[in-house]
């Protein structure tokens, strides 16, 4: 029976750091740094092709979806609002970015292409955004519920554009140089990142007047402590009490 023998050099694994190296690579094309730019462009070429209204359309489902991702994260950090049993303490935003971007890139840019192509693009671009939001999970960084709720609002936002935009006259544009750029904007801006829970923690901590946001942890360990309190307390309630017997 053949064995494998890892591949290890002074104690380290090397496929470990394959593995993570490639969970880094592609968490890093949800990241703001990378997302909100492309999406910032998707929007100009709209607008350079005289589709205002779908140019505007885009715009709002984008940015809509961004604030409900910052409004649950500030919830959580400002106020410790979250799902316990879920482990939820706000929508992924790299899962919600990729999903509403990278379907909605492809559903632009193979415009002169057969149906059977665009949706192909698109099915191919939503499982993309997928393996962003796992790698999410990978990276420690979201809980499963977190991710997969990224995703959920992602593919609305870009499921909504494609409907609402789908009787609208398509942009005046020749989609080779419109693709070529947004897919060189990714490349160049890949790797990049911005503070943005940084940002976000300084809001949640101004409107709530906290010196200290809620951190994960903590917030689980005093869910479970409650927890552990209202059980002790209901089983005190079902168990009778025990009376001393007098003496004879």
């Amino acid at each position: 029976m053949m064995t494998t023998t890892p591949l290890r050099c002074g104690g380290v694994d090397f496929r470990n750091i394959v593995v993570l190296a490639f969970w880094i690579t592609l968490t890093n094309f949800g990241g703001a740094a990378v997302t909100v730019p492309a999406a910032a462009a998707v929007t100009v070429w709209l607008a350079i092709g005289r589709v205002w209204r779908m140019a505007l359309i885009w715009a709002l489902l984008f940015v809509g979806g961004a604030l409900l991702v910052v409004t649950t994260k500030v919830l959580f950090l400002g106020w410790g609002i979250g799902i316990r049993a879920l482990d939820f303490t706000g929508i992924s935003g790299h899962a919600m970015q990729a999903a509403a971007l990278f379907p909605t890139m492809a559903y632009l840019v193979l415009q002169d292409r057969s149906q059977r192509i665009r949706l192909g693009g698109v099915a191919l671009a939503l499982l993309f955004s997928a393996g962003v939001a796992a790698s999410r999970v990978a990276l420690a960084a979201h809980s499963v519920s977190e991710a997969v709720a990224g995703c959920v609002v992602g593919f609305a936002v870009s499921a909504a554009f494609i409907y609402l935009t789908r009787k609208l006259d398509t942009p005046k544009l020749r989609m080779l140089p419109v693709a070529l750029s947004l897919f060189a904007l990714v490349a160049f801006l890949h790797g990049e990142s911005v503070p943005t829970q940084r940002w976000i923690t300084d809001v949640a901590l101004h409107l709530s007047g906290r010196e200290q946001s809620f951190r994960r942890a903590q917030w689980k360990m005093d869910g479970a402590q409650r927890l552990d309190k209202h059980v002790v307390l209901k089983t005190m309630q079902i168990l009778p009490d025990k009376k001393t017997p007098a003496p004879r």
